[in-house]
């Protein structure tokens, strides 16, 4: 088979080939599912050399396996990383690279409208181990850098965030970071490798939860984390130890989904858009959240650094949980669900979805109202999803006028 040279090829382009190579088989043109958990070998020199990582090879599935080595070599070209480590889900992704490179007495400092999950870890998990935090105003770069600067082992960016879609200039918070010799970690979930690559902005490490956009089909878990050599060996061995390793049949399922991402990012954030503009009319929707909007307080620093705004919108409406109650169950073409990044719409208040773990007044400290509305576009065509949300908001008002 002809090697393949990515150094000058588009994403669309490295999304279908990238990092399949090494783990095809039988002449195969699909990366096979390796399930089994053990390999055998006749020479124990041989062995010991794998084992040792001397030599390539495999010897024990929570170590490594063909199936998620391809995927991991798929993000990592994506990504433009030297390395990357998959994991059996987003958080366990999340949480591995926090705790591989914090200890007691650590600071860490990030924003305060993390995913909620994220937001447990730094409230709840990390002053466990004595890691002092400090959660910054999301968006406030001046109050983010004057926190860096008293000092930090690592500096935790996620942007757009989760569910507010707020922005933080990548380059100048890694300009912060590095003055004082922090490592920037970012979740580029949202933003996905086809339009944000922030190591080329200087991070350090970035993470994906590989559940989401690059999946894209809802049925299959994991996440991954990229960056250098050196420290995605570090990352490595704290997942070969703590156990979170990928399952190979969901790197399967996550390899055939990444082949289309680029065409369904394409589509989801075409829609997104539309969306994000036909809810700033609606009488019922107070604010729109959308860094594809030259409305949004960010958008000159998303158009900075993104290649496109995703597939992401969140509106709050005015009757808040009211509103909510009526317009969701009344959508056709939507799933209401905690997921994200699926090839369906899906629609979901943040109580139930990224900060279920939050209680109300949490909530409410972290900015995120509690008529807020998460849409995670789908690749529907575009006219059918705009027709489904003028029929439900058809029923609201309906309903709303009917109880006055």
């Amino acid at each position: 088979m002809v090697k393949h040279n990515f150094m000058n090829i588009k994403d669309g382009t490295k999304a279908v080939w990238a990092g399949e190579e090494a783990s095809l088989a039988f002449n195969a043109t699909q990366v096979p599912v390796v399930l089994s958990v053990a390999y055998n070998y006749d020479d124990m020199d041989e062995w010991q050399d794998v084992a040792l990582g001397l030599k390539p090879g495999h010897i024990y599935n929570r170590m490594t396996n063909p199936t998620v080595e391809a995927f991991e070599e798929k993000v990592r070209i994506l990504e433009g990383a030297e390395a990357a480590v998959g994991f059996s889900s987003g958080m366990a992704a999340i949480s591995s690279a926090l705790y591989t490179f914090l200890r007691s007495g650590d600071r860490v400092v990030s924003v305060k409208d993390t995913y909620g999950g994220t937001n447990k870890i730094f409230t709840e998990f990390l002053p466990h181990i004595d890691v002092n935090v400090t959660l910054c105003t999301t968006g406030n770069h001046e109050e983010i850098e004057a926190e860096v600067a008293k000092g930090c082992k690592v500096l935790y960016l996620e942007s757009p965030t989760n569910p507010t879609l707020k922005i933080t200039d990548i380059e100048r918070m890694v300009k912060a970071g590095k003055a004082v010799g922090a490592l920037v970690i970012i979740d580029n979930t949202f933003a996905t490798p086809i339009n944000q690559n922030p190591i080329q902005f200087g991070v350090d490490i970035v993470i994906h939860s590989a559940t989401k956009f690059l999946s894209g089909h809802a049925d299959a878990m994991g996440g991954v984390v990229c960056g250098p050599k050196e420290l995605m060996e570090k990352v490595y061995h704290y997942r070969e130890i703590n156990g979170a390793t990928m399952d190979p049949w969901s790197a399967y399922l996550i390899l055939r989904g990444m082949k289309t991402l680029k065409l369904r990012v394409r589509q989801q954030e075409k829609s997104a858009m539309e969306i994000a503009r036909y809810l700033k009319n609606q009488k019922h929707v107070e604010e729109v959240f959308y860094p594809g909007l030259e409305t949004h307080r960010n958008h000159h620093i998303a158009k900075k650094q993104m290649k496109g705004f995703g597939g992401i919108v969140s509106f709050v409406l005015k009757e808040e949980m009211e509103a909510i109650k009526i317009l969701l169950p009344k959508l056709q073409y939507a799933n209401r669900a905690g997921n994200l990044g699926a090839v369906e719409t899906i629609y979901g208040p943040a109580r139930t979805t990224s900060h279920v773990e939050c209680t109300l007044e949490e909530r409410k400290e972290l900015g995120i109202p509690e008529g807020l509305v998460r849409i995670s576009v789908g690749i529907e065509d575009t006219e059918d999803l705009i027709a489904d949300l003028e029929q439900a908001f058809a029923h609201l008002e309906s309903q709303l006028s009917f109880e006055l």
